[in-house]
């Protein structure tokens, strides 16, 4: 058979067959006198396997090693290999398209899927609208999202929301919106603030903190100078406490 014989009898494009000789996949058949390639039954057998190999998802590398174990134990071995992965593809396109159905079956504004830690925490928040509590409930919420807290730092945050006062100090800080950072409110302020958070919240932070480098400056960058004042300095004390 010709290239353009063999590929159509196998299915296959004849730069396919120019492509498997190349990286050595399937031997350069001999040649006829006029020069053409001259393929056999046993290079068809060959190219029809390497075609089902790659549908099933093997690589062109992954298809040579298997196919160049005569006895088929790697080929098992390899297709088994390949089984499972395909399970974990298949369990986290399941898992993707609940979160998906999750997302759809919000109301606009919503603020998606969260776990079940920080669904009981929001829960728990006051009703309230402070553009300070606002930013914790985002900040929470990425924290959420990118695993930098757990679901024992939630609920220890439960019994600090839980709080009345909670939604005073709030107020306070939203009150120096426009003040100067040399605001004789800040230090009470952020004493206060820490004097508020329990003990245990302290002691279950990590010694690195629960924010990644950087992560301090954007978060400030999003209050007013006087307000991140008083965040830094509560920041601080977390980080200090923390280490202790």
């Amino acid at each position: 058979m010709r290239i353009g014989e063999i590929a159509a009898l196998v299915g296959i494009t004849t730069r396919a067959i120019r492509h498997y000789h190349h990286v050595g996949l399937l031997p350069e058949p001999e040649r006829r006198p006029n020069g053409y390639r001259a393929y056999s039954i046993r290079d068809a057998v060959l190219l029809a396997r390497v075609r089902r190999l790659t549908e099933l998802g093997l690589s062109l590398d992954e298809a040579r090693d298997a196919l160049a174990d005569d006895a088929g134990r790697e080929l098992i071995e390899v297709l088994e290999e390949l089984d499972a992965d395909l399970a974990r593809q298949e369990a986290g396109i399941r898992e993707r398209r609940r979160q998906l159905g999750a997302l759809l079956a919000e109301p606009p504004g919503a603020t998606g899927p969260v776990s079940p830690g920080l669904a009981a925490l929001l829960a728990q928040a006051p009703g309230t609208d402070s553009p300070s509590a606002a930013k914790d409930r985002e900040y929470v919420t990425l924290m959420d999202a990118t695993r930098t807290g757990n679901q024992e730092i939630f609920a220890l945050l439960g019994t600090l929301v839980a709080d009345p006062t909670v939604v005073e100090l709030y107020e306070r800080l939203d009150a120096l919106a426009d003040a100067s950072v040399d605001d004789p409110r800040i230090a009470p302020l952020a004493a206060d603030l820490v004097a508020a958070v329990p003990d245990e919240l302290f002691a279950a932070i990590p010694e690195n903190g629960v924010v990644v480098t950087g992560f301090k400056e954007a978060l400030l960058a999003e209050y007013s100078p006087a307000q991140a004042e008083v965040v830094s300095r509560l920041m601080d004390a977390f980080m200090e406490r923390g280490r202790g």
